[in-house]
């Protein structure tokens, strides 16, 4: 049976066929085809925050890239542009705790990777122009920021990338204390681009979008990792 990769979702007002504006729980179609192509089976898992049993069920867990986390979870203050989904911040702790906890296989993925980082008593920065300068993260709507990255050499992440260091982006926000985790990748301008566990069977964090190209060398080591490779 091929490993089971939780994925966590949006609930957001979508269109199709004659249903206009329908709260619905969805994510990019990318992440769920970037599991598949890696090996794994991909369940969706929409905002819940009773409890976290449907972790005995999957034997990998992807934090899907979304809104911002609301800063109250790292102790600071909302800022004008931090535009939060609290349902998906209390859902998906929830999970991640308790994912941490029984040590299943996580990847976290732009907001995933911030997640990780507050999750771990780390802090974002909430709007990274004002602190680098330019808009380089996130170019214009729908539009994806090419940059390279530099990767800390005998990490995680560098060995899975190798001399491949081109990342595709898009976020305002990004890791401004990543706790205990550890920085292993960080774009030109110095900013988080990779966090990593080293204690851990498999906890990795990339604040760019590797679903979009499908990328099997991040994918697939989630889901080694699920099938306990």
């Amino acid at each position: 049976m091929r490993p089971i990769i939780g994925i966590t979702t949006y609930v957001l007002p979508a269109n199709w066929g004659v249903w206009r504006d329908l709260p619905s729980a969805l994510v990019p179609h990318d992440y769920v085809e970037a599991v598949r192509l890696a090996g794994g089976r991909a369940v969706l898992l929409p905002p819940d925050d009773l409890d976290a049993d449907v972790l005995g069920r999957l034997d990998g867990l992807l934090l899907s890239g979304g809104p911002d986390v609301d800063p109250a979870h790292y102790g600071a203050t909302t800022e004008p542009l931090t535009v939060t989904h609290p349902e998906r911040d209390a859902a998906e702790l929830v999970l991640l705790r308790a994912a941490l906890d029984r040590d299943l296989p996580i990847l976290g993925v732009c907001r995933g990777m911030q997640l990780l980082a507050v999750a771990a008593g780390g802090s974002l920065h909430q709007h990274l122009p004002d602190l680098v300068g330019h808009e380089k993260h996130r170019p214009a709507p729908g539009e994806y920021g090419e940059q390279t990255a530099t990767f800390v050499p005998g990490s995680r992440i560098a060995a899975l990338l190798g001399d491949d260091a081109t990342i595709n982006c898009f976020h305002h926000q990004g890791v401004a204390d990543a706790g205990p985790l550890t920085v292993t990748g960080r774009a030109v301008d110095g900013v988080p681009e990779a966090i990593e566990d080293a204690e851990r069977r498999f906890v990795l964090g990339v604040q760019w979008h590797p679903e979009v190209s499908r990328d099997q060398r991040l994918f697939g080591a989630l889901v080694a990792a699920a099938t306990g490779d």
